[in-house]
């Protein structure tokens, strides 16, 4: 397997996932509040299946999500990250980017710092010509996250996975272009 880039910003590394990751993210993954806006609270199985389907689709695509941490202390903190949409859609095949971070990192910009490398990894190392984002219409602060990195929102769509009535299907997309990373308008 080829080498996992690691990416560093001011306050993050975004790396490649430990086994030391996997207690600390089934914690995250275990937290009602970090996990709202998705179906359910994930079993320490659940978890780490999780983590071994991060591992795969770095090994099938060479990119993926990164298990992060804060490099003053080395805390693993969650992941921020690129993937391929696991489903079908009207804006499928598509990368999306997408963070999940333990909640006494909230509201600390960390997200937005990583994500902005994140961003600048796909445009300008993967060569991606679009980048989309999306979350459940209640997730307020994850749009926002979105709007701060200049995505521009697209519409909404029905999330697949999803049964019909679930408070959660219905999902507002955002999207980001190369040519608009390249001006300066993301990030």
């Amino acid at each position: 397997m080829a080498a996992i880039a690691e990416l560093e910003t001011d306050r993050l590394r975004l790396r490649a996932w430990q086994e030391s990751d996997r207690e600390p993210f089934a914690a995250l993954n275990a937290d009602p509040v970090v996990m709202e806006h998705f179906p359910a609270c994930l079993s320490r199985a659940e978890s780490d299946a999780f983590i071994d389907r991060i591992e795969a689709h770095w090994q099938q695509l060479g990119f993926g999500l990164w298990a992060v941490e804060q490099k003053s202390d080395r805390t693993f903190i969650g992941f921020i990250g690129l993937k391929q949409v696991p489903f079908e859609a009207a804006f499928t095949p598509a990368v999306e980017i997408g963070w999940r971070l333990a909640q006494p990192y909230w509201g600390q910009g960390l997200a937005s710092e990583g994500a902005k490398a994140a961003l600048q990894f796909g445009f300008e190392q993967l060569q991606l010509e679009t980048i989309v984002s999306f979350t459940a219409v209640c997730n307020q602060r994850s749009q926002r996250l979105m709007q701060r990195l200049g995505l521009q929102p697209v519409g909404t769509f029905e999330h697949p996975a999803l049964p019909e009535g679930d408070r959660l299907r219905t999902h507002v997309l955002y999207r980001g272009d190369r040519q608009q990373w390249s001006a300066g308008l993301l990030g």
